[in-house]
């Protein structure tokens, strides 16, 4: 007998839990007795720790599904699950990063932060930890030494990584993002998917965001859901397999880019209502 066999082959990594699951999931919308579709049928599950990016024209209904999750609507069919529980309104599990960062004007950058661990359980009546977690996520994001600043003395991307600190606060199951970087530059917004990725590495959240920017998608984005005009059905996914942190100017992202673009035209291109 071979006194030094050949190791065992490893087993596979067990795919990781499911956090988020649709079920049939459809929207619409009553305006004036008129009936208006926003989403068909939807059936998706995202797993944990995942960066799920939904891509699609405008008016698909990617913002109405993140919606949805956040508890803010209300499906007219089917069922949202989280960690095999129904969504059935808004809570802290899910928080939401707006396309404006939404931030008190009123509360400087520290306050702003700890706003909503005032009533999280282990921080209620405790400033001091509200104060100290909140200085950890400022620190987290690059801005420690702001922490005393007034919101109007921040620049455009300052106030979303505050916006972005404020929403990890109560350390949500999900984090919800609705396109919150097309109003700034190209060199703010490049330096925010590095530090999101790296927030998203550190932290092992889970993660769905809602982009009409290809090259955003692939930057970001574990996997890319692509979806058809309103009223917006998913036609097909990209998964996005490059290591983090990824440079949203290099040729491998530019090349899930044109994969992720060249789905788009494919769903646009096909007779409105098909379920091809």
């Amino acid at each position: 007998m071979d006194p030094h066999p050949p190791d065992a082959a490893a087993p596979e990594a067990s795919p990781a839990p499911v956090k988020l699951e649709f079920s049939e999931v459809a929207k619409s919308f009553e305006h004036d007795s008129q009936t208006v579709a926003a989403l068909r049928p939807v059936s998706l599950r995202v797993h944990a720790g995942e960066f799920v990016v939904l891509f699609g024209p405008s008016g698909c209904g990617k913002s109405t599904l993140l919606n949805l999750v956040a508890g803010f609507e209300t499906p007219t069919s089917g069922t949202i699950t989280l960690d095999g529980k129904a969504i059935d309104g808004p809570g802290n599990d899910r928080l939401m990063m707006f396309q404006e960062h939404a931030l008190f004007p009123w509360l400087n950058v520290i306050d702003n932060v700890m706003y909503g661990l005032r009533w999280e359980p282990g921080f209620r009546f405790r400033p001091h930890a509200r104060r100290r977690k909140a200085l950890e996520l400022l620190h987290l994001v690059h801005l420690d030494e702001f922490a005393k600043s007034s919101i109007h003395e921040l620049s455009g991307g300052m106030r979303q990584r505050v916006a972005l600190a404020r929403a990890l606060a109560p350390d949500p199951k999900v984090l919800l993002i609705d396109e919150p970087f097309p109003a700034l530059d190209a060199l703010v917004r490049a330096k925010l998917y590095i530090e999101l990725q790296d927030i998203l590495v550190r932290t092992h959240k889970t993660i769905m965001s809602v982009t009409h920017d290809p090259r955003e998608a692939a930057c970001l984005g574990d996997r890319v859901v692509i979806f058809t005009g309103r009223p917006g059905r998913i036609r097909s996914e990209v998964r996005v397999d490059l290591p983090r942190p990824r440079d949203i100017n290099s040729p491998e992202v530019a090349e899930h880019a044109g994969r992720i673009n060249a789905q788009l035209e494919a769903a646009n291109e096909e007779p409105s209502g098909s379920e091809a």
